[in-house]
């Protein structure tokens, strides 16, 4: 029993032989589509807002919510869904989060009015919640040693251009669909596609039974819950001035996180089955750390995108499809990037992370500093080789942090870190999106519609928290520096922390 448990606390469950199953790549391939509309949805529909609230006869604050309101629900589950993959299978977890999305995004295409297409949003963003921390453990339960970094590679590199495409993807589908209703092809594209995954995902993803049947922590759900929605619900208003009317939610989510933390310790005491065990922050090496690192890059990397769009779109007179393309270089600098890292994080660790990062703030920041001080049309070819550094950088911090962060997590509690990764990343987004546009129009009105001023103070407040992240980087990666040199046989003074323990 102690080598069995060792080997299940090592993230190689003895009872999972999925590791060996020659269609692993193919089921990855699978839960690397349904991840990649997940998280295109977050950005693509931005672009069509307008369109939609011409059509609709809505309100801007109303309309607002169908970005925000997907981005809310998608942040609240991930935790929850997570646990629930790893009780009851993640297969099944996946496959029925995977028909609600493409059911849901049949449903907001085909929504008449602006209410009812809200309500597909808010359930869209439940079901892509519930999938994407399968994605992650799938992962973890499919692959082992360097295969995994591989396939962490490639989930990075879906994590970062579906972010960064999704501009372009929306300003294409508007302008081939055309018309006022042309926004509503954005969501039917999903059902093909998602029908498609479905039908693969059954036949290719791998049958494991779940561990043993437990209690769901209702408390624990519940306080996280509530934690998390105070803290977002402000940031997601915005727009219609939810962060000055709604400030004291910060404190009561703050309040509800902490007695979030004391509950799961309480009940990790007392050997329950915890929401999210306590240990994952305090004992899994790497994991604290990581998700530190992706909640700071993401404030940054999150909020940027929007900034470039306010001014390409509103201060420059483009389309949204030039828009898209002007950033382009980024997201395949991202693609390549990602790829790339995922082969070298093996053998690099945590000095990957510190290596794109850099790559990153000194990409963007130039990026930004072209943009404010080349004049014309000119700024954008100037500023495209600095963008693709930047997105270069990009790849290497987002796929293999993934990596190094979920690495020495037990296969059993996979879904629930993977979860606990995510919202991480979706607070950091939340924040991001909320603050440096409001930073960009701040200064908009006290400049004049000075746009390249308002750009570049906007695109330098985002490269703050990066640099944070990179700081905090540079410290875990001189840590296993030290701790090598020390023990250079122990398996936690590993770059690659392969062998590291939990618990």
């Amino acid at each position: 029993m102690g080598g069995r448990a060792q080997a299940e606390e090592r993230g190689g469950n003895p009872a999972d032989t999925s590791e060996a199953d020659p269609r692993r790549w193919k089921a990855l391939s699978v839960t690397l589509v349904a991840g990649f509309m997940s998280l295109l949805d977050v950005t693509v529909v931005a672009v069509a807002l307008p369109s939609m609230q011409r059509e609709l006869h809505t309100s801007a604050p109303a309309i607002q919510w169908v970005v925000s309101g997907y981005a809310l629900t998608f942040a609240l589950v991930l935790v929850t869904a997570g646990r629930l993959g790893d009780a009851l299978g993640r297969r099944r977890i996946f496959l029925m989060a995977l028909t609600a999305f493409v059911l849901c995004s049949a449903a907001a295409g085909a929504a008449p009015n602006v209410t009812l297409l809200v309500v597909a949003r808010l359930a869209q963003g439940v079901a892509a919640g519930c999938l994407a921390p399968q994605n992650s453990a799938l992962i973890q339960q499919m692959f082992r040693g360097a295969e995994r970094g591989r396939a962490f590679g490639l989930f990075g590199a879906t994590v970062g251009v579906s972010s960064a495409v999704g501009p372009v993807v929306g300003g294409l589908v508007l302008t081939l669909a055309g018309g006022e209703d042309g926004w509503r092809w954005l969501f039917y594209l999903n059902v093909p596609v998602g029908a498609l995954a479905l039908i693969l995902g059954v036949r290719l993803l791998p049958r494991v039974e779940p561990g043993r049947r437990e209690r769901l922590d209702l408390p624990g759900v519940a306080l996280l819950g509530t934690g998390v929605l105070a803290v977002m619900l402000p940031l997601v208003l915005a727009e219609s001035g939810g962060v000055r009317r709604l400030w004291w939610l910060f404190l009561v989510g703050a309040a509800l996180l902490v007695a979030f933390a004391r509950w799961e310790r309480r009940v990790g005491a007392r050997d329950g089955q915890p929401l999210l065990d306590p240990r994952l922050v305090t004992s899994t090496r790497g994991y604290a750390a990581g998700a530190a690192i992706a909640t700071l890059y993401f404030v940054g990397f999150s909020g940027v995108w929007l900034v470039f769009a306010l001014f390409f779109q509103n201060g420059q007179g483009y389309s949204p499809l030039r828009s898209g393309l002007a950033v382009t270089p980024f997201a395949l600098g991202s693609a390549a990037g990602a790829v790339v890292s995922g082969r070298l994080v093996e053998r690099l660790g945590r000095l990957l992370t510190v290596c794109g990062l850099a790559g990153v703030l000194v990409g963007l920041g130039t990026a930004g500093a072209v943009l404010r001080l080349v004049p014309g049309g000119a700024a954008v070819w100037w500023a495209a080789p600095a963008l693709l550094l930047g997105g270069l950088g990009s790849g290497c911090v987002i796929s293999p942090n993934i990596t190094m962060t979920l690495r020495d997590v037990p296969v059993r509690m996979a879904g629930a870190a993977g979860g606990a990764l995510q919202t991480g990343q979706r607070l950091g987004g939340a924040v991001g999106t909320a603050a440096l546009p409001g930073l960009f129009y701040m200064v908009l009105g006290h400049g004049g519609h000075h746009y390249r001023t308002a750009l570049a103070v906007a695109i330098g407040s985002g490269l703050v928290p990066m640099l944070c992240a990179w700081g905090l980087a540079v410290y875990d990666w001189m840590r296993d520096r030290r701790a090598e040199r020390r023990d250079p046989c122990a398996p936690e003074a590993s770059h690659s922390h392969t062998h590291a323990g939990h618990g």
